[in-house]
């Protein structure tokens, strides 16, 4: 067995995603991984699972910016503004993405995907509000992990760019 299916097997990761962080010299975090009974598909689940904020939470969602994947990182609490994504991208049309285009795209399902160890390289955008905590929560490839990343290192390792892209209320 390889040692990232080793670290995937005892930490609860996802081995896609146990090997990116193998790769990336990022090792140590398997063992910092949290794995639950339940699953903690939403950030609001993920929370109280964690015992943190919920904007101590990292979502990965996957939107289509004139078809093409796009990965937006945003705070739990937050909800991401399809129309200033649109404009950061320059794209004509931002829509989710359907559960198929993000298991093809991330190689994880809706609910577990990690910020980074994706099957494709895709653009990542990073809302700004993820360095409102000195530590954040992201998915580690399946619904039932979680780890935990300083929000600068994480949006570096994801490759994203930092934008404000939240709702703002009225």
């Amino acid at each position: 067995m390889t040692t990232a299916a080793t670290d995937a097997e005892s930490s609860g990761a996802h081995p896609r995603f146990a090997e990116a962080l193998r790769e990336m010299g990022l090792a140590e975090v398997t063992g910092r991984i949290r794995r639950f009974p339940e699953a903690t598909r939403t950030a609001a689940e993920a929370a109280a699972a964690i015992g943190c904020e919920l904007s101590q939470i990292c979502k990965s969602l996957v939107f289509a910016a004139d078809g093409a994947p796009v990965l937006v990182l945003m705070d739990g609490a937050s909800r991401v503004d399809v129309e200033r994504v649109r404009q950061e991208l320059g794209a004509g049309k931002v829509t989710r993405a359907k559960a198929d285009v993000v298991r093809e795209t991330t190689g994880y399902a809706i609910g577990g995907v990690p910020p980074f160890g994706h099957r494709t390289r895709t653009r990542v955008l990073a809302d700004r509000s993820l360095l409102d905590h000195d530590l954040v929560w992201a998915a580690a490839g399946t619904p039932y992990t979680v780890f935990p990343m300083e929000p600068k290192t994480l949006i570096a390792h994801a490759g994203g760019t930092l934008v404000d892209v939240r709702e703002r209320t009225p």
